[in-house]
Parts: structure tokens; sequence; C-alpha cells
């Protein structure tokens, strides 16, 4: 009895500390510091949820530019089956894959000169990225230009306005969230 007393309190008190009183301290920390963050980064027009800036959303039409191919399962970036192909570089089905998606994405972007950026060709670890290179942004200008009937110049200095450099020049390159990037440019769109 004399030491199980002892484990039984220090059980009751670690539960009370760490099951409770903190994860109550960062969430309140958390929604009052950071209370976009904290409710999921949420896209906003009106009352109307659009996306969040945390996961990518699979934008098709010429008009957009489309971001990483998503491995996710029935449909592409759903946040509900998050993952990788997990195929090795050599396995054939990979290979064909990345071979369709050259071909397809020649076909969508007859005007794009150079070699197409990887990430355009490879999918994401969880298959729900939102942000892109800003070579592979830029790589999809003179489609989304033809189809949105603007200048090339016009979408470069919007893409310029939502290129993300990292706090430290070593934590990796400049990115634009695609989401972001794409609901700007309809709203850039609807001002002409």
């Amino acid at each position: 009895m004399t030491i199980l007393r002892p484990a039984v309190s220090v059980l009751l008190l670690l539960t009370l500390v760490t099951g409770v009183l903190y994860p109550l301290l960062t969430t309140v920390v958390g929604k009052t510091l950071f209370p976009t963050q904290a409710q999921g980064s949420l896209i906003k027009q009106g009352e109307t949820v659009k996306g969040s800036l945390l996961i990518g959303q699979a934008f098709t039409q010429p008009g957009y530019f489309q971001g990483r191919p998503s491995a996710t399962a029935d449909h592409p970036d759903d946040p509900m089956a998050s993952g990788g192909s997990n195929l090795a570089q050599s396995h054939p089905q990979l290979m064909a894959e990345v071979e369709q998606r050259v071909a397809t994405l020649r076909a969508q972007n007859p005007s794009a000169t150079g070699k197409i950026p990887t990430e355009l060709l490879t999918t994401s670890a969880s298959g729900l990225e939102p942000m892109l290179s800003v070579a592979a942004v830029e790589w999809q200008i003179p489609r989304v230009a033809q189809a949105r009937h603007l200048s090339v110049e016009e979408l470069q200095h919007l893409v310029q306005r939502f290129t993300q450099a990292p706090r430290l020049s070593f934590m990796g390159p400049p990115v634009v969230n695609l989401v972001a990037l794409n609901l700007a440019l309809d709203q850039y769109h609807q001002g002409k």
C-alpha cells in the first residue's frame, strides 16, 4: 500500500498536467496569439469558406495555376486520405505516371518553354501540398495569361506578390501558395 499510493498520486497528477492543463494552455495560447492558424488557416469570402491555406486544391481549368499532383485516394487533395504514392523512382508505374504527366502538361502548356519543373510531375509526401516553387508557377504563366486574357507581366507581378521567402535563407527556396494565388487571380480578374 505504501508503494501504490504514491504511484497512483503521480499518475493522477501527470494525467491532470499532461492530459488537461497542458492541452488547455496550448489551446488558449494558440487561439489568442494565432487565431487564424488555430482555426485551420481558412480562406473565407464573406461567410463562405473557400479552402485552407494549408491544403492544396485541384485546380484543373486553364485559367488557374495547377499544383503538384496528388496521390490521395478517391479524389485529388482529399485531406481524409493524406499520403504519398510510396513508389520507388525505378517503379514502372511511377515512370508511366510521370510520362503521362509530361504529355498532359506539354499539351496543356504549349507556350511554356524549358524543362518541366519536377514538382509538377511528382506527388508530395502528403498529397496535399498547397505550395509550389516560383519556377513551377512561372512555367505555367503563359497558359494562365492566355486563358485569362492578361499579360505575362501582370501575372508575374501577381506571382511576386504571393511569393513567400523563408525566414532564414537556408530553410529552403521561396514558394507560392497556389490556393491564395488562384483566389487572388479570380478577384484580380473580376476587378478589371
